[in-house]
């Protein structure tokens, strides 16, 4: 199979037939795609720019008659992620690689993230010394700085994508070993610092019972990531302890995975269960950057740079619905455990985020709105306690044998 090489061959095709010849003279096939719109490319591609604005939905001619680069590059973008889907749907893509500025960045990395995890996906990007998040997003992306603009070759163009090449061909010739472990059902888990305890004690139980754990921080990232591995069809059950992403996008803080957070798993019909680890918290980073209309509420310092706001009953009454509501959606066997002596570390009697009645309020709203399909399980027990985690565990495997 050929390793992909996509960017603009208009400005960078120099660069790229660079790439290209060093990779053929290790023995990596190539494809070549061009998603130039500006000037003719200085190559012939294996795949015209053409096929990639028709993979969009429009034509080469509808987008130079616009004369609108930002158009231009959306739809290049777009295209060149439909049409590297498909090309691995064919078993055509063994690797990916793009080189560019900040249009071939967003384009490259657009059908980068159209492959799953694995694939090998490489981008020479001037941007890749700052800040990356909009360009790797959930994938398994490497960005490599290009220290000088990709604007002709030079001696350090060379050094630079002589390396890019030469770290490709060996990610494409030299793939990983798969583990025995990989023979386990594999589980995705979230957790927080707050939960740990829980969530070390339930996955020690469950790798000990023949599963393979991935552990996902529930730091925004964390919780958009396990979604996308469960969407990929990657886990075969998901341990969710820990939903606090869902509090920052409600309430407005720093940590949210979005607006379809606990949903993949409902989709999916994986079994899952599901807990509330620290909904008792949003997110934000030091104290002075808290929006001032949240100044009377309660806060807890983690570090100089978190800062914790508990949240409020009325806050917690909308959580426990959306929570019972997307649990409810689930095609797939769904339970959900409520600690009833908290749900943090710092959320129990004597700790700075002990509020009874915010607790109730989240506990009385999942009563309220859960579906009957679901397991409601009430454990008069703190959420980090041992036996919280034994027998969340235990309901995790007892679902898994449905």
């Amino acid at each position: 199979m050929p390793v992909v090489l996509l960017g603009t061959f208009d400005t960078k095709g120099n660069e790229f037939r660079f790439v290209r010849d060093i990779l053929n003279a290790l023995d990596v096939a190539t494809l070549t795609i061009d998603a130039g719109s500006q000037l003719p490319p200085t190559f012939e591609p294996d795949v015209g720019r053409e096929q990639v604005f028709k993979t969009a939905g429009t034509t080469m001619n509808a987008i130079v008659r616009a004369g609108d680069r930002g158009k231009a590059v959306e739809t290049a973008a777009a295209g060149a992620a439909k049409l590297v889907a498909q090309l691995h749907q064919q078993g055509k893509v063994d690797g990916i690689l793009g080189l560019g500025g900040s249009a071939g960045t967003v384009i490259a990395t657009a059908a980068m993230r159209a492959l799953p995890f694995g694939i090998p996906k490489l981008m020479v990007s001037t941007l890749a010394s700052g800040q990356v998040k909009q360009y790797v997003g959930v994938r398994d992306i490497l960005m490599m700085h290009s220290v000088v603009d990709i604007s002709g070759l030079n001696r350090i163009s060379r050094t630079v994508l002589s390396n890019a090449a030469h770290a490709m061909a060996g990610m494409v010739k030299h793939k990983p070993a798969v583990p025995e472990a990989s023979e386990r059902p594999l589980l995705a888990a979230t957790m927080f610092g707050v939960t740990t305890p829980c969530v070390s004690a339930a996955q020690k139980t469950l790798e000990g019972a023949g599963f393979e754990m991935l552990v996902f921080h529930a730091t925004g990232a964390g919780g958009l990531t396990m979604e996308s591995f469960v969407r990929d069809g990657l886990v075969q059950g998901v341990f969710d302890i820990t939903t606090t992403e869902l509090a920052d996008e409600l309430v407005g803080g720093i940590l949210s995975a979005g607006k379809d957070r606990l949903t993949a798993a409902a989709i999916k019909g994986i079994p899952q269960v599901i807990s509330l680890g620290a909904l008792d918290m949003v997110n934000f980073g030091p104290r002075d950057t808290v929006p001032e209309k949240f100044e009377d509420r309660r806060f807890y310092q983690h570090n100089t740079s978190v800062t914790l706001m508990r949240t409020t009953p009325e806050e917690n009454d909308k959580l426990g619905k959306e929570i019972a509501e997307k649990a409810s959606a689930a095609s797939g066997p769904t339970a959900v455990l409520i600690p009833l002596r908290g749900v943090s570390a710092i959320d129990r009697e004597g700790q700075p985020f002990w509020w009874p009645e915010a607790d109730h309020a989240l506990f009385q709203s999942i009563r309220n709105w859960i579906g009957p399909m679901v397991q409601l399980i009430e454990l008069d027990l703190h959420i980090n306690d041992p036996e919280f985690a034994n027998q969340a565990a235990a309901m995790l495997q007892k679902l898994m044998r449905l």
